[in-house]
């Protein structure tokens, strides 16, 4: 009996890993790098640059890619910035690090675009990226920040299930690979409508974005290494909120479910020095898709600024 459990166990894993091979191999070849890779510390950053004038980094949240933020921001803002849109660290085709921090993504991704030239930008960061341009703003750098939906105050309560399931490194070896190799097509869709929601996705959105993409098995490890640790990260880094006087817009929907208002960007805009928050009434996690007027407004106000 044992024997045959043990058969069992190493047959589904085998299948298990194989399927998620197969799956991964159709999302290279269908969504290969866009841009350019820079090396840091041995490690490759893929970006996309385009546009003159100020030089202006977008970094994209949790679980994407840049492809998020070249499906309807970006090339609406090159006819008068520069616009570095970067892979985080362990995402979209960005190698991996040893350190997932947000302190450790925000040192590689300055490094990075140091080498192009970009010295002193305007930072726009989405939900998680925007955490990781607050931790970059922390260590020096940036002219003025944009922050759109962001997490930056550690929040009540717990993750949802699938990062308590992740949170160990025993629960990110059993539940990554089964996720790789057998979620469905159509529980993506939801839970992409999930995070636009109540906005809608866009037409064309997820075939551009790639979310095969992010099914991959090292994509997700990396994620939920990220996401898990967040809380934490965020917990060192609100006492200093108040030492960052650049310019920061804050834009923030009322109906972000994701990354509430109310405990994020509503009180750190009382923590910083020169911030102005603007609330979408109504919005969702996303409104750099639904709402991408307002967000363009926010970055040319902090060029301004």
């Amino acid at each position: 009996m044992a024997t045959s459990l043990l058969v069992a166990v190493l047959g589904f894993a085998g299948v298990t890993h194989w399927r998620a091979s197969v799956r991964e191999a159709a999302a290279a070849a269908a969504f290969p790098p866009s841009g350019q890779f820079i090396i840091v510390d041995g490690r490759r950053m893929h970006y996309e640059i385009s546009g003159t004038g100020p030089d202006l980094v977008l970094i994209h949240g949790a679980s994407g890619s840049l492809r998020d933020l070249t499906f309807s921001l970006r090339d609406r803002l090159t006819d008068r910035y520069r616009v570095i849109v970067v892979d985080r660290p362990g995402l979209g085709h960005s190698d991996p690090l040893d350190d997932t921090s947000l302190a450790a993504q925000a040192r590689v991704i300055k490094a990075g675009v140091a080498q192009l030239g970009v010295t002193d930008p305007i930072v726009l960061g989405q939900s998680y990226g925007g955490a990781v341009a607050l931790a970059w703003a922390l260590d020096g750098g940036p002219r003025a920040l944009v922050l759109v939906g962001s997490p930056s105050m550690p929040w009540p309560g717990t993750l949802d299930l699938w990062y308590r399931v992740t949170s160990t490194r025993l629960g990110r070896a059993l539940a990554v690979p089964v996720a790789s190799a057998f979620v469905p097509e159509s529980y993506v869709r939801a839970a992409t409508g999930a995070v636009f929601a109540p906005d809608p996705v866009p037409p064309g959105y997820e075939a551009h974005l790639g979310t095969a993409l992010t099914l991959r098995r090292a994509t997700l490890a990396t994620n939920t290494a990220q996401v898990n640790a967040l809380r934490a990260e965020l917990v060192t880094m609100e006492p200093r909120y108040p030492t960052l006087t650049l310019p920061v817009e804050l834009i923030h929907g009322t109906a972000d479910t994701i990354v509430p208002l109310r405990i994020h960007s509503a009180p750190l805009a009382l923590l910083l020095p020169d911030a102005t928050l603007t609330v979408i009434d109504g919005a969702g996690h996303m409104p750099h898709h639904a709402h991408a007027d307002r967000v363009i407004a926010a970055i040319d106000r902090a060029a301004l600024r």
